[in-house]
């Protein structure tokens, strides 16, 4: 799975006791930043990779796409390129307790708070994990191919999403919704909102190709089949945790249900053909930890599919909705949300 985080690097500015992890990221943020070059006078240049070249153009059109069509913000972000010479933008840390699927935070100064921890080097991510680890506490290190500043700074088009043209879309669509809105301390509602906007994003603009949009919608059906697995595992584990029961019995039976998952993902996996997308997902280590994206990612999902088809299908009305929850306080917040998820008509 795709993973990203919003994070403020300006967070460094302060001093303190993580001041050593804020130099870090301040130093990461400014040499991403230093890379930047406009996208036109990459395609400008006679020895550009062919290759680059059609995804810079793509990339330039999606851009424009964005703005004009799914009424994200025009401002400076994706016309510049940056090649960061490695896989991922950043790795991120998740931590949580032995029998608990609530994430460890991590709170920042002006950013707030996040269910993750950023490194711009995947030393400094395993450093992390270790002492978490050593701590009794699940973790899974995700990379992050590409992050938002929140409108703090131009985002450039980064080579770690040039993958697949898909990716490169869907990602700049994702994190354009972060600039159009964000809620302090709801990584939850931040992130369920982005992935909304880039999956039907994404069915927008394949809207013209119907043999493109097919194979996205497909794809997307499968995502959905698979996230469900994965959620339902977490579903049954929470009640578990809620058990009484001893430490022998609680360990035995989680590692039961993360077999159960494993079998499911066989079953369903034959019925999408031999689909292998999410083998290697698979093959990692399974523990609480690995769990949590799929809750932030997609536990509003639903909700925010229900409120744009009530906005008509409109951007202007559905952004209008969406700031409107931001605006309200945590609880009811997260209340209006599960009205919707349980009534999407």
């Amino acid at each position: 799975m795709r993973a990203r985080h919003a994070l403020l690097p300006l967070a460094g500015l302060l001093a303190g006791c993580q001041a050593g992890y804020y130099a870090h990221l301040v130093g990461g943020q400014y040499d991403l930043l230093s890379r930047r070059e406009p996208i036109d006078r990459v395609l400008a240049r006679p020895d550009t990779d062919a290759v680059l070249k059609s995804r810079l153009e793509r990339a330039l059109d999606a851009r424009h796409f964005a703005s004009r069509e799914l009424l994200l913000p025009d401002n400076g972000s994706y016309r510049q390129y940056a090649d960061l010479q490695r896989p991922y933008a950043l790795w991120n840390v998740f931590a949580a307790p032995e029998f608990s699927t609530a994430p460890r935070q991590w709170c920042y100064p002006f950013a707030g708070c996040f269910a993750y921890r950023g490194y711009y080097q995947l030393e400094g991510a395993g450093a992390e994990a270790e002492a978490l680890r050593a701590a009794g506490l699940d973790v899974h290190i995700g990379g992050v191919p590409a992050y938002s500043t929140l409108g703090w700074f131009d985002d450039p088009v980064l080579n770690t999403v040039l993958v697949t043209e898909e990716a490169l879309v869907g990602t700049m669509f994702h994190e354009l919704a972060h600039q159009q809105t964000h809620v302090r301390d709801d990584t939850a509602f931040n992130e369920s909102f982005a992935t909304f906007v880039e999956r039907e994003g994404l069915r927008q603009y394949y809207r013209d190709q119907p043999a493109r949009l097919d194979a996205l919608m497909r794809r997307q059906r499968r995502d959905g089949e698979f996230v469900a697995l994965v959620l339902a595992t977490r579903g049954r584990l929470e009640q578990l945790y809620a058990a009484s029961l001893g430490l022998d019995e609680m360990r035995a039976r989680k590692a039961q249900e993360f077999e159960r998952l494993r079998n499911e993902y066989v079953a369903a996996r034959l019925a999408w053909g031999g689909d292998t997308a999410y083998d290697g997902w698979m093959a990692g280590e399974l523990n609480n930890a690995r769990l949590l994206p799929f809750g932030l990612y997609h536990q509003w999902l639903p909700s925010f599919a229900a409120l744009f088809a009530r906005s008509g299908a409109r951007w202007d009305v559905f952004y209008r909705e969406v700031e409107a929850l931001a605006n309200i306080d945590t609880p009811e917040r997260k209340r209006r949300l599960e009205e919707l998820k349980q009534r999407p008509g």
